[in-house]
């Protein structure tokens, strides 16, 4: 199905006018006709203008008017006629209806039927919410960019964690046939591969960087996360999306992470953990760096024959400096006021 955009119907105005003028004369015309029916004359003129005045108003359902980034597909007795894409007072065979099957959906996402004041039936697909409303929608469909914010998903990465994450997801319609015609409801559609998108794409990548995980596919270890490496998944998210949705005339613009943390029932568990590795790193380093204090204190004082240590000397020197150095707490030191031996 091929997008067929009517660009020539911008006649709404002038058959407005016309039509306005058409019942001006009838009633005129019914007026004079009644004064020569009574004088014996026709009542031809008459007739016409009780059968005008009758069936006028067919034309003014052929007026359509659009906003900018608007459009409305049209069909004639189920067969496509075409697209209304330009902001304009239109004019359409009367007899035209637009079609458009996601009217009366509303998902999380913004630049969506406004559903206030309507009793709606609420029904969950895949993580986002649609409601249909009682009351028939607007038949146009918005040509914008819009967002949907899918709701926070429960996805275990590659190496079994379950995480929560969401993303955000701006798309817009640019092929309207495609997207009444090919998919039931593409705002359904879009939804639901959103999900499957976002599961097929983190399953891929560890929370955090893991030894020996391929997460580009190449047989080689590489040190990709959800977490290190968020803008290089929501690319892939937005290009698995894409593949999904191109057959719906739909184009993902850009996809985003909003929400990322490990299920509430590992969360705690996982924090312990980069708290022990935190304080191993950081443990590491005092280690280091009271060794090398250690080192150039003996070797300041062998050079400048502060003082001679044997061996036994040395060796609680050094303990004694490095508990001072490496401890958790304020040293206090005990002085020794007598012979050194």
């Amino acid at each position: 199905m091929n997008e067929k955009v009517l660009n020539n119907r911008k006649n709404g105005m002038l058959v407005l006018l016309l039509t306005v003028l058409l019942y001006a004369l009838s009633v005129a015309g019914l007026v004079f006709g009644a004064i020569l029916l009574e004088g014996g004359g026709s009542p031809i003129l008459m007739v016409v203008s009780v059968i005008w005045m009758c069936i006028g108003w067919i034309p003014l359902m052929g007026l359509k008017v659009l906003k900018p980034q608007e459009a409305l597909v049209l069909t004639l007795f189920g067969k496509y006629v075409g697209t209304l894409k330009d902001d304009g007072f239109y004019f359409v065979n009367p007899f035209c209806t637009s079609v458009n099957p996601a009217a009366k959906t509303k998902l999380n996402q913004s630049g969506d039927v406004d559903g206030a004041g309507r009793k709606s039936i609420v029904f969950s697909t895949g993580s986002a919410t649609a409601s249909a409303n009682f009351e028939a929608g607007s038949k146009k469909i918005s040509l914008k960019i819009m967002t949907l914010n899918n709701n926070r998903q429960k996805i275990n990465d590659c190496l079994g964690n379950p995480v929560e994450i969401g993303i955000a997801v701006m798309w817009r319609v640019v092929d309207t046939a495609k997207a009444v015609f090919n998919v039931d409801n593409y705002k359904e559609y879009l939804s639901l591969q959103c999900d499957s998108a976002l599961r097929n794409i983190v399953r891929i990548y560890p929370y955090d960087v893991a030894p020996g995980v391929d997460t580009t596919g190449d047989g080689i270890a590489d040190e990709g996360s959800l977490r290190g490496s968020s803008e290089i998944v929501a690319s892939r998210i937005r290009d698995e999306i894409q593949q999904k949705v191109a057959g719906a005339g739909l184009e993902i613009i850009e996809a985003r992470i909003t929400y990322l943390a490990y299920a509430p029932e590992i969360a705690a568990v996982m924090l312990q953990r980069q708290q022990a590795s935190a304080i191993i790193d950081a443990r590491k380093m005092i280690v280091d760096g009271a060794v090398g204090m250690v080192e150039m204190a003996l070797e300041r004082l062998n050079k400048n024959n502060v003082v001679e240590l044997d061996e036994e000397r040395k060796a609680a020197m050094v303990s004694n400096l490095l508990v001072v150095l490496c401890g958790n707490h304020d040293a206090q030191p005990v002085i020794n006021s007598g012979s050194l031996y």
